[in-house]
């Protein structure tokens, strides 16, 4: 059985990086403020990394099968029902993001870091809401 107060938990850290990352960041000064890109780095990092716990933790207590990597924690989570199928490859793409922020801090480009602050925090929204709608927990 799923551990519904851990999961709330991380949904509701998951939405205050997002939160932090929409009335914080400076997106426009990334590439010349080191300050500035190394919170929105550190801020995504730890939202993405939430949202794959979130999913690791679903997949090991309902038993939806093993993945062989982060990615395709995703495709079993959108298999059993707990996140859509149009879900699955903006989250896939946020995994591999995550590991290019955690491996590839040298050769991580500004540019990509600004369009994902200003383009792709609501995929991290909707895994949030399917995530809940599925436990029925109430919105954070």
């Amino acid at each position: 059985m799923t551990d519904e107060e851990l999961i709330a938990k991380k949904l509701a850290f998951i939405e205050t990086c997002l939160h932090e990352l929409r009335t914080i960041a400076r997106p426009d000064a990334i590439p010349g403020d080191v300050r500035e890109r190394r919170f929105v780095e550190h801020t995504l990092q730890l939202a993405i990394q939430a949202a794959l716990d979130v999913a690791s933790h679903v997949a090991s207590d309902e038993r939806l099968g093993e993945p062989a990597t982060n990615k395709e924690l995703f495709d079993l989570l959108a298999r059993a029902g707990w996140i859509g199928a149009t879900q699955v490859a903006p989250l896939r793409d946020m995994a591999g993001f995550r590991n290019v922020l955690v491996h590839g801090y040298t050769t991580v480009d500004p540019a990509i870091v600004k369009d994902v602050v200003r383009t792709r925090l609501g995929d991290l929204d909707a895994f949030v809401e399917a995530v809940r709608r599925r436990l029925l927990l109430p919105p954070g």
